[in-house]
């Protein structure tokens, strides 16, 4: 058997390799056919139902040219699965679009009345699918080159939707580089909520004080997620790192300052807030559902655990089954082990490339969850509730 610090490789129960508890500091735990990375002394409360048997071995190298996803890049290039589709964006920028000024149009139209609840709800889901155009534009899936890019990025991300391009960049940059690292992810370092037990024990103020009942508190704080990519855009035009602080800076100002015009301008002060938060509540709430089951709940790491690039991705994404319906609503991150495996291919292809990558990890023996779209909220929320214990012990005995 093969081990890192704290970690063994060893059999899923659901047919696909995974990790089992091992002494060490950071352990993982199985649950429910899931596994999570909780302290050992937790994990050592739940034994392994499974034996252990040898599987995949941790690699330290993936980017030589006899690496395993250079040899699984060969049949995706050959595919032409990294192609650009500009029919594709063309017709999805454009509805897009379309439906954003059709929103404000039946806004403007509609006037002073409670009817613009639903105009607020409808808008939300615009404002989510702006965001994962805005995604696909930062990763080139629709340009190869970065100035476009980042013109396109502006102008749907912080002109849009009030969302600062330049900083989310920053952000999902580090993500893509080290997914569910708890000290180089930014996704996963414990502001509000903790993501493994060692986050809970560390906790401090808010994190410690919701730790304990996180799983239950998810989605009603997705309500405040919208605001949140407000308030953290405009922050980073403080940070001297961000480039085009000025440029960035006027876009969400004219974004912020239209829409808040609009609403007081139309509606009645009460029915302007009641839109407001209805928007924006549901805008959080769309891009927590939609985000939340790529990572959360799948194994984490710690200190100097990296394997190579094929295992680092595949091992801490899950992809979410479902039809057409889903690729559209999820903005095809329901294919998230392919899309960190190959962030620049265009979203229609992922579909595809996704029988090339789940044969390719059976063949070499590399652990590829993929679940239904509840199963996965299931699986995020119980590692929540599980990596919060270490809070509700500690109160219990106070």
């Amino acid at each position: 058997m093969v081990t890192t610090p704290g970690v063994v490789w060893g059999q899923h129960p659901c047919a696909y390799g995974a990790w089992q508890a091992a002494p060490g500091p950071a352990a993982v735990r199985r649950l429910d056919g899931m596994t999570f990375s909780i302290d050992a002394s937790v994990a050592a409360r739940t034994p392994a139902t499974r034996p252990r048997t040898s599987a995949t071995r941790p690699r330290t190298s993936g980017s030589g040219a006899g690496s395993d996803f250079a040899r699984l890049s060969q049949p995706i290039s050959e595919a032409g699965l990294l192609e650009r589709r500009p029919g594709y964006y063309t017709l999805r920028l454009g509805l897009v679009t379309a439906l954003l000024a059709a929103g404000w149009v039946v806004f403007f139209a509609l006037g002073d009345t409670w009817w613009q609840l639903a105009v607020a709800g409808c808008l939300a889901l615009v404002f989510g699918q702006i965001a994962l155009v805005t995604h696909d534009l930062a990763h080139r899936q629709i340009f190869r080159r970065r100035r476009p890019s980042e013109i396109g990025g502006r102008l749907f991300g912080n002109l849009g939707i009030g969302m600062s391009y330049g900083w989310w960049m920053n952000k999902h940059t580090r993500h893509h580089a080290n997914p569910n690292h708890e000290e180089l992810d930014p996704d996963v370092s414990p502001d509000i909520l903790v993501w493994s037990a060692e986050q809970a024990r560390a906790s401090r103020g808010l994190a410690r004080f919701l730790g304990g009942h996180q799983a239950f508190l998810f989605f009603p704080l997705l309500t405040l997620e919208g605001f949140n990519l407000h308030v953290a855009s405009v922050r980073a035009l403080c940070s001297p790192s961000m480039k085009n602080r000025l440029l960035e800076g006027a876009l969400l100002f004219l974004h912020i300052a239209g829409f808040l015009s609009a609403l007081f301008l139309v509606l009645s002060p009460g029915k302007a807030v009641a839109f407001l938060a209805v928007n924006q509540c549901l805008f959080g709430v769309y891009l927590g559902c939609t985000f939340a089951p790529n990572h959360k709940g799948m194994p984490t790491f710690t200190g100097d655990e990296r394997p190579d690039f094929l295992r680092r991705q595949v091992l801490t994404s899950r992809n979410v089954r479902g039809g057409r319906l889903t690729d559209v609503m999820l903005g095809g991150l329901n294919y998230q082990i392919e899309h960190h495996l190959f962030p620049s291919m265009p979203t229609p292809h992922l579909r595809r490339a996704q029988l090339i990558v789940r044969g390719y990890c059976a063949e070499i023996g590399v652990p590829y969850h993929e679940t239904g779209l509840i199963q996965s909220y299931r699986e995020a929320l119980t590692h929540l509730h599980q990596v919060g214990e270490p809070i509700r012990q500690q109160r219990r005995a106070s």
